[in-house]
């Protein structure tokens, strides 16, 4: 069997072949054989088909996505990770570098890139020959044609997809639109610069979104999960939003301070947006709860990712007493994000607040986090002292909560029964409107549409509408606050944090968690405590390129002060 190696990323004949691989070295690695017998996968229609699957899988795994079952937002301010021992905990106390980092992607989005590239290359050999020589199957034929159009659009924006997530872990890295040859020379290739990577992206995406239709066009649910022109529009969206933002005008400058933002990014940020919105294809969903509950119909998702039933999260994040290993523990920090019902901050120099810390809060907070006493599974979350979920119990929560967002109540952990598989939202409607308020706000204050677009946010969670008359920093701080409840635990806070430019201040502050206290009249009493202290240089801001790409550029530094 003649097979491509890049590097280690093996494109071979058997589709169930690369179903197994596991480990990659390098896209950049030259090639070891210069021919490939492509004939054999896409000289069939189906293999193709399950070519393209295996691209889609190398999208961003949504949940316990890294080591020992750990979320991304562990290492943020809104969470922290049950297991001491496992590799996010190096974000949390500063010890990851260019050879141990726990978030390091470059191999896999490159092979994803390379597969898309292989794709788009080789679809002319599909041989439809068995339809298009039947007279009766015409129709059949036609499909067929059109599926390979789709595919090709489809292999267009996953490879833009994957370039992005490059992008916003390492800043500029090697645009790559072909299989690599063995007889290229990859040593001096020079660093594109965020312009370049980004007005790649975009194109990649509009030429996309040209060809892809509004729904998956077969309609059957097999086609759930596959890009659309929505979700094209929608990563282009997110891309500009994040080139505009500061830590990517500004890249290599590490520095804080607040520097003029430029009006023509945002306004394209804003447009692209809104051009999502204009589709009229997505509705917020009555329940913010309802969203987490994998219906992947759900009118709100544009694009998400589908697991197939399994229990992993559950055993991973149920609390202690439920069987699970009560892994995610949202912080304080996040708790005390969520607003009363009547729009006023939580306080805990408020008696009367402190005293029933969890009522009349953000309809998102129940959805998302499960507090002491909070009903689950028919019985309580016990995570005060002497609780089946407390400490000193093994895994048992450090921060006093457990995560509830996902989670599939109807599971048995023992047997793994009730589980309907999950959903995890890429881009959904909500996401897009926050995205098209904070771009009007930064170049465009006075536009009624950035309230507007906040408030049918806000009034899905029971809100009430934004105070008039706030002045554009006050309305930023308003915009942040609200992607930081509506999307978390969504892999947003820590990239928002890091293009804002205010991690030292929220990965780099104290980690903070709930006491609580039996009262001898019954109830409880609730006090704010630190949990643990985190650490975040200026660095950090970007992931550093792995040493073994940086052997391969010879004209590359590595990211500053790596």
């Amino acid at each position: 069997m003649k097979t491509k190696f890049f590097s280690n990323i093996i494109i071979p004949v058997s589709i169930s072949t690369a179903l197994v691989l596991s480990s990659c070295n390098s896209l950049l690695d030259r090639e070891e054989d210069s021919f490939i017998d492509k004939t054999a996968t896409f000289d069939s229609y189906n293999r193709t088909k399950q070519y393209l699957t295996y691209a889609y899988s190398l999208l961003p795994e949504g949940l316990n996505r890294l080591s020992d079952g750990a979320m991304l937002d562990a290492a943020t301010d809104d969470a922290e990770f049950a297991i001491e021992t496992a590799n996010v905990q190096q974000f949390n106390n500063g010890s990851w570098s260019a050879l141990s980092n726990p978030d390091d992607h470059w191999n896999r989005y490159y092979a994803g890139i390379s597969k898309c590239c292989t794709l788009l290359e080789n679809t002319n050999h599909v041989n439809l020959d068995i339809t298009r020589l039947d007279p009766n199957k015409q129709v059949e034929y036609a499909n067929n044609l059109k599926d390979i159009r789709m595919w090709r659009a489809e292999a267009r924006f996953l490879r833009a997809y994957f370039q992005f997530e490059l992008l916003k872990r390492y800043g500029p890295t090697p645009i790559v639109t072909s299989t690599l040859s063995l007889n290229e020379n990859y040593e001096n290739t020079p660093r594109p610069n965020m312009k370049e990577v980004v007005d790649f992206i975009v194109k990649e995406c509009d030429t996309a979104a040209d060809t892809l239709e509004l729904t998956p066009w077969r309609n059957n649910n097999d086609a759930f999960g596959r890009a659309t022109k929505g979700a094209a529009l929608a990563l282009k969206s997110r891309v500009l939003l994040y080139a505009a933002s500061p830590l990517y005008v500004n890249f290599g400058d590490l520095n804080e301070s607040n520097k003029p933002s430029d009006a023509s990014l945002w306004k394209a940020a804003a447009d692209a947006a809104k051009a999502v919105i204009d589709l009229n294809q997505y509705e917020l969903a009555t329940s913010y709860g309802d969203l987490f509950k994998n219906d992947f119909q759900n009118k709100e998702y544009i694009f998400v990712r589908r697991y197939g039933a399994n229990s992993s999260f559950e055993k991973s994040n149920f609390p202690i007493s439920f069987g699970g290993k009560g892994g995610t523990n949202p912080s304080q920090n996040l708790v005390d994000e969520y607003e009363m019902l009547d729009g006023t901050a939580f306080d805990w120099n408020d008696p009367a607040k402190a005293a029933q810390p969890y009522i009349n809060r953000d309809a998102r907070l129940a959805a998302t986090i499960l507090m002491n006493v909070a009903s689950f599974k028919g019985k309580n979350v016990t995570t005060f002292p002497g609780g089946a979920d407390a400490s000193p119990n093994p895994n048992a929560t450090k921060t006093g909560y457990y995560l509830r967002k996902y989670l599939n109540e109807d599971v048995n952990i023992q047997t793994g029964g009730g589980s309907g598989g999950h959903v995890v939202p890429l881009f959904r409607l909500a996401e897009i409107y926050l995205n098209y308020a904070e771009a009007l706000n930064e170049y465009d204050p006075s536009n009624p549409n950035i309230a507007i677009y906040l408030n049918k946010v806000r009034n899905r969670a029971s809100l009430p509408n934004v105070v008039s008359g706030l002045s554009q920093d006050e309305m930023r701080k308003v915009i942040q606050h609200e992607r930081r409840v509506e999307l978390a635990f969504e892999e947003h806070r820590s990239w928002d944090v890091r293009r804002w430019k205010i991690a030292s201040s929220t990965l780099g502050s104290p980690l903070m968690g709930v006491q609580i206290a039996k009262k001898a009249t019954g109830g409880f009493t609730y006090a704010p405590t630190e949990v643990e202290h985190r650490v975040f240089q200026p660095k950090m801001y970007w992931y550093p390129i792995p040493e073994s790409e940086l052997l391969k550029l010879k004209k590359w530094s590595q990211n500053r002060d790596w």
